[in-house]
């Protein structure tokens, strides 16, 4: 099982009592989803974040629906937090957020590591998860300047 690795960092101008508060609504996840995926949490809200929490999507990826499980493996108010992966359409996925106040803001730090289900099948399809992931978070990154600039 290869592991994949995406970073990313975003800054938007405020302070990171108002940033880590809209991270640790879950419910804000769709706001900043492209709406292709049909993102939705079938959880109960609101949920209460913390370490254990578990939340409960689906999602749809090339038009076939996913369910999909993280639980909060890490929480750390206003510093960081990361959801794993429990069952969902990844062999592996660890997303460790981070925030940072700078610069008369906050800088959003995303880590995803990832990896593929189905072996050579899930190789071969390698490039064009990259490319997909890629564009959620650039999706994600504009609907942040939106949300919070």
């Amino acid at each position: 099982m290869s592991t994949e690795v995406l970073e990313r960092r975003t800054w938007v101008p405020r302070p990171i009592s108002d940033v880590f508060p809209f991270f640790a609504a879950a419910e804000n996840l769709a706001r900043i989803t492209p709406p292709e995926l049909g993102f939705r949490i079938r959880s109960a809200l609101p949920i209460a974040m913390r370490a254990g929490a578990l939340i409960d999507y689906t999602i749809r990826l090339y038009g076939l629906p996913f369910r999909w499980r993280t639980e909060i493996t890490l929480w750390d108010p206003p510093h960081s937090f990361v959801d794993t992966q429990l069952s969902g359409p990844y062999a592996r996925w660890e997303h460790t957020h981070m925030f940072v106040e700078e610069r008369g803001g906050t800088t959003i730090g995303d880590r995803v590591e990832y990896a593929l289900p189905l072996g050579v099948l899930g190789g071969m399809a390698r490039p064009l998860v990259r490319r997909q992931l890629r564009r959620i978070f650039d999706y994600r990154e504009e609907s942040l300047q939106r949300a919070l600039a």
